[in-house]
């Protein structure tokens, strides 16, 4: 016999459904105001990461944006075939392939910033200054205490 549902258990009061909410609005503001540059979060996230530490590879990467190895190798792959991101041989090891962008993704990325940042901007609208800050703070705490429990931690040590 089925028991049923505890009608005290809200799915509108759950922390994981509210986090999964606020994702595919933040996914939503950001494919909206990149719609025409035609670049996902992930696939910014490796941009600006790279832009960051040029000659990065890719495990490195992968950890620095929280994927696992074979997710950033696709999101690499999709890179080069646009013409935004090149991978090199390491001078030091011939094994790793160093990850440089291109012309291109520079100027793709030049791009996508301003139309980020509005995003971003977007996304925190409804809060004023003070509560962005505690929001912000609050969700880097929740992000780097449960680190461990993600199936591709981020490297906290940044």
């Amino acid at each position: 016999m089925n028991k049923p549902a505890d009608p005290a258990v809200r799915i509108d009061d759950m922390p994981g459904h509210r986090i999964r909410r606020l994702h595919q609005i933040s996914v939503g503001i950001f494919l909206q105001e990149l719609g025409d540059i035609g670049l996902t979060p992930v696939q910014y996230a490796a941009l600006q990461t790279v832009a960051q530490s040029p000659g990065l590879d890719q495990r490195t990467l992968a950890g620095s944006i929280a994927l696992d190895t074979s997710t950033t190798g696709g999101v690499i792959d999709r890179l080069e075939q646009r013409g935004w991101l090149e991978r090199r041989t390491a001078p030091d090891d011939r094994r790793v392939r160093q990850l440089w962008l291109t012309e291109a993704g520079r100027a793709v990325l030049a791009q996508a910033v301003p139309a980020v940042q509005r995003a971003q901007a977007q996304i925190l609208a409804p809060l004023d200054e003070a509560d962005r800050q505690t929001f912000l703070r609050l969700l880097q705490q929740l992000v780097d205490t449960n680190n461990a429990h993600s199936r591709a931690p981020g490297d906290v040590s940044r």
